[in-house]
């Protein structure tokens, strides 16, 4: 899961501990990433944040002060 968050396969390959580019590359492949979709909403303020967590929605960054969230579909 850590791929599909990121796309960094190095980062991945750092966290799995793994010498070899090779065997990360292999466990990535295992993974199905078909169906990938998913429902993007915002919040700018804490009654938001709270609402959309509470709806199941994970947080993932925040830009020019708006925190973006997102829930598969």
């Amino acid at each position: 899961m850590e791929y599909h968050k990121t796309k960094d396969i190095l980062h991945v390959q750092e966290r799995l501990g793994h010498r070899s580019i090779t065997s990360t590359l292999i466990y990535t492949h295992l993974v199905n990433f078909e169906g990938d979709e998913y429902h993007v909403r915002t919040a700018k303020g804490l009654k938001e944040d709270e609402e959309l967590l509470k709806a199941g929605f994970e947080y993932v960054t925040e830009r020019d002060g708006v925190k973006i969230y997102r829930k598969r579909k």
